[in-house]
C-alpha cells in the first residue's frame, strides 16, 4: 500500500511548543518520566494535593479482584464540597459559570450563588424522600439547573443518571429502567435551533412504561405547554421556594457510585458506565489541569459538549468546578441564529480555551472561513478536540483560523469508560502533529498490539489497549458485571480493550483510527474509515467525509464514501473521478472508493457523532435502525434516495 496520509503529514507538518508556554514546558517536560517512574505514587500526590479529604486514603490501589479494581478505597470526600464548598472563603465571588440561553437570555452565577442553589436543592430531593444510594434520572438541555442536580445528588450521595436530551422517549424509558431510577428530572422544553424539543413530553411518554416513578421536577424554561400529573409532577421553582441555602455534605466512601452513563448506543445497546467518587475526581482534576494548561485566576474556559454525554460529566461540571475554574456554558445549537454564534461568544466572553469535537470542526469549515474571520478571537491560547480522531485537514483549519496559527491543540482521545483523558499532548511540552493525539497522558500506560496481543514495532499498526489500571476506570456496567468483563477486558487478558484501531510512528506517537469495527477489509487489506475520510477531506472540495465498509461479492468489503462539498463545488462525475485519484495518491489504488455519495449532510447525533451504522445500512439496503438519536433525521432519507443512483466504478 502506498504510503499513508498520516504518515505523509508526520513528515511535512509538526508543531513544536510554543515559545509563550517556555515557563510550563521547563516545569513540566519531566511529568511524564517522572509519573512512569513511580505510577502509583503519581496518582497518590495528585489525589492527595489537588482533592479535600473528610479521610485521607492510606491505600492507593487495590487490585485483588481484577477487573474489578478499586481506587482510595478507605478515603471519604464530597465531589459537590470539593467543586464548590472550598472554593467560598477565598473565591466565593468568582464566576464559576457565564451562561448563554440560545434566544439570547445570559446568567451570571459564581460559586457562592451556585452553592446556594446546589443546596436548595439538594433540600428539594431530600424533602421528595430521596436517600444517599437513590438514583435519578436527568433529562434536560443545557441549562444551568443541570450542573445544579448533578452536584445536588453529589451532595446527598444520591447516584445521578444523566439522559442525552436529544434521546426518545423510548430511549429514556430503557435507561430509567436500567438504572431503577424512581425520581425524573426534566424540563417543559429546551431552545434547539430556535424550535422547542419537548423533553417533558417525552418523559410523559417514557413514564408509561416506568410506573415506579414517584416524582417527576420540572424546570420552566420555555414556557412550552405540558401537563402536570398530580401527586407526581412538581416545579422545580416550587420546590426550591423558602429551602435553606446549606446542607452538610454526604461523607462518601472513595468507591461510593457517583453517576451511572449510559454510552450513546452507536456501536451495540447501550451500557450503564459506573463511576465512583475519588479515582474519577482524581483523574478528571489532574487532566483538566494539565491537558488545558489552566489558570484559575485568568482563563476563561469553555468546552461546547453537551453534559449529557461524558465530556460534559468531566470538562464542563466536575472537573472545571474542583479546579475554580470560570467556564462558559452555553445552551443551543451553534448555528443560530447565524453561523457565528460560537466565534461571537469566544470574542464576547473573551474565552482562552476552547475544547469542541472534529465533527463541529468539519461544520465549521464547511461554513466557511469568514464566520470566524468577523470576530476578535485573539484572547484564545489553547485549544482542544474530543470526540473520534480529527483529520489533519480540520487539524489545520482549526489552527489557523480559530487558533490564528499560535495556540497549541491538545487532540484528546478517552471515552465514557475511561472517565477522563488519556491519550493526549500536553501544551507547551509535547511537539505535536496534525491528526495524532501524540503519546498517553502521565501515569497512562498503553501500548499498541498485534490480534496475539503482542506489541507492534513502531511504525506499526494493530489494537489499542491500556496496559494496567488508572482512576478514573469504569468499575462495572451497571447490572451487568459479566457483560463488563467480556466487553472490556476479555479480548487481551489483563489489558483494557477500547475497541478502537491504532498506529504508532517511528517516533511513537499514537495515531488513533477509530472503533475497530471502523476497521474495513477490501481485498484482504485492513483500512480504516479514518484514513481514506482524512484523504478525502484533505481535497479542496471537500468539507466533510463519512466511509464505510459494504459487503462485496469480489473484494470482501468494499468502501462507500458519503461526501459533503465547501461552497459552490459541484459533485458531479468530474469530480467522482477527481477524488477517487486523490485518495489513490494519498493512499493507494486499494483505497479507492466504489462509491461516492455527495450530500448536503451527514447523519449525527446530537453530540456529533456521525452514525455511520447508518450509511452502512443504506448502503447495504437494510431496513434502517434507530433514527431517534439524530439531530438531522431528515437527511437519511436524502442520502437513502441518492445512494440508490451512486457511482459506482
Amino acid at each position: 500500500m502506498a504510503e499513508t496520509l498520516e504518515n505523509l503529514l508526520i513528515e511535512e507538518r509538526t508543531f513544536p511548543p510554543s515559545a509563550d508556554f517556555a515557563a510550563q514546558a521547563n516545569a513540566r517536560e519531566g511529568v511524564h518520566t517522572q509519573a512512569e517512574a513511580s505510577w502509583l505514587d503519581f496518582w497518590r500526590t495528585q489525589a492527595l494535593e489537588r482533592i479535600d479529604w473528610f479521610a485521607e486514603p492510606t491505600q492507593v490501589l487495590n487490585d485483588e479482584n481484577p477487573p474489578f479494581f478499586k481506587w482510595f478505597e478507605d478515603g471519604e470526600l464530597n465531589l459537590s464540597y470539593n467543586c464548590l464548598d472550598r472554593h467560598l472563603t477565598e473565591h466565593g465571588d468568582q464566576v464559576a459559570y457565564h451562561w448563554v440561553g440560545e434566544p439570547g437570555d445570559t446568567l451570571t452565577i459564581t460559586y457562592r450563588d451556585l452553592y446556594n442553589r446546589v443546596c436548595q436543592f439538594a433540600n428539594a430531593l431530600v424533602g421528595l424522600g430521596v436517600k444517599k444510594g437513590d438514583r435519578i434520572a436527568i433529562y434536560m438541555g443545557m441549562v444551568p439547573e443541570l450542573p445544579v442536580a448533578m452536584l445536588a445528588c453529589a451532595r446527598i450521595g444520591a447516584v445521578h443518571s444523566v439522559v442525552f436530551g436529544g434521546f426518545s422517549s423510548d430511549s429514556l424509558a430503557d435507561r430509567i429502567l436500567d438504572a431503577d431510577a424512581r425520581v425524573v428530572i426534566t424540563q417543559d422544553g429546551s431552545w434547539r435551533a430556535g424550535n422547542v424539543v419537548p423533553l417533558k413530553e417525552n418523559t410523559d411518554v417514557a413514564l408509561k412504561r416506568c410506573p415506579e416513578v414517584s416524582s417527576v421536577v420540572v424546570v420552566k424554561r420555555t414556557g412550552n405547554q405540558i401537563d402536570m400529573a398530580e401527586g407526581r409532577d412538581h416545579w422545580w421553582h416550587d420546590l426550591v421556594e423558602g429551602q435553606p441555602t446549606e446542607l452538610a455534605p454526604a461523607r462518601l466512601g472513595a468507591e461510593h457510585p457517583l453517576y451511572i452513563l449510559y454510552t450513546s448506543g452507536t456501536t451495540g445497546s447501550p451500557k450503564g458506565i459506573v463511576h465512583t467518587q475519588a479515582g474519577y475526581l482524581t483523574s478528571v482534576v489532574t487532566t483538566h489541569s494539565y491537558v488545558f494548561d489552566l489558570k484559575p485566576d485568568d482563563d476563561i474556559y469553555w468546552c461546547a459538549a453537551d453534559i449529557g454525554w461524558v465530556t460534559g460529566h468531566s470538562y464542563i461540571v466536575y472537573g472545571p468546578l474542583a479546579n475554580r475554574a470560570t467556564s462558559v456554558m452555553y445552551e443551543g445549537a451553534p448555528n443560530h441564529p447565524d453561523l457565528d454564534r460560537l466565534w461571537s461568544i469566544v470574542a464576547e466572553y473573551r474565552v482562552t480555551i476552547f475544547y469542541t469535537a472534529p465533527t463541529a470542526i468539519r461544520a465549521f469549515m464547511k461554513w466557511g472561513d469568514e464566520y470566524p474571520a468577523r470576530h476578535d478571537m485573539s484572547s484564545l491560547r489553547v485549544l482542544g478536540t474530543v470526540g473520534e480522531p480529527i483529520n489533519p485537514e480540520a487539524w489545520m483549519w482549526y489552527h489557523e483560523h480559530i487558533g490564528g496559527e499560535h495556540c497549541p491543540i491538545v487532540d484528546t482521545w478517552w471515552q465514557t469508560e475511561t472517565g477522563a483523558i488519556m491519550i493526549t499532548s500536553l501544551p507547551g511540552v509535547v511537539t505535536t502533529k496534525p491528526g495524532s493525539a501524540t503519546f498517553p497522558f502521565p501515569g497512562i500506560s498503553a501500548d499498541v498490539v498485534d490480534d496475539d496481543g503482542n506489541s507492534v514495532p513502531l511504525g506499526g499498526g494493530g489494537y489499542l489497549v491500556i496496559n494496567r489500571p488508572w482512576p478514573s476506570m469504569a468499575r462495572t456496567i451497571h447490572g451487568d458485571p459479566d457483560r463488563y468483563v467480556d466487553t472490556y477486558w476479555s479480548r487481551f487478558p489483563g489489558r483494557y480493550f477500547p475497541g478502537d484501531g491504532c498506529k504508532r510512528d517511528e517516533e511513537g506517537y499514537y495515531w488513533l483510527l477509530g472503533r475497530v469495527d471502523d476497521i474495513m477489509l477490501v481485498s484482504g487489506h485492513n483500512i480504516s474509515t479514518t484514513e481514506v475520510e482524512s484523504a478525502l477531506v484533505s481535497h479542496s472540495a471537500v468539507a466533510e467525509a463519512a466511509v464505510v465498509g459494504r459487503k462485496d461479492e469480489i473484494t470482501g468489503q468494499a468502501i462507500a464514501a458519503f461526501v459533503t462539498l465547501r461552497g459552490t463545488h459541484r459533485g458531479d462525475s468530474r469530480l467522482i473521478g477527481e477524488l477517487r485519484s486523490h485518495v489513490r495518491q494519498v493512499i493507494g489504488p486499494i483505497a479507492s472508493p466504489k462509491s461516492i455519495v455527495f450530500t448536503p449532510d451527514l447523519p449525527k447525533t446530537r453530540s456529533g457523532k456521525i452514525m455511520r451504522r447508518l450509511l452502512k445500512d443504506i448502503s447495504e439496503q437494510r431496513q434502517l435502525g434507530d433514527v431517534t438519536t439524530l439531530a438531522n433525521a431528515d437527511v437519511v432519507q436524502h442520502i437513502a434516495e441518492m445512494a440508490s443512483v451512486g457511482d459506482e466504478d
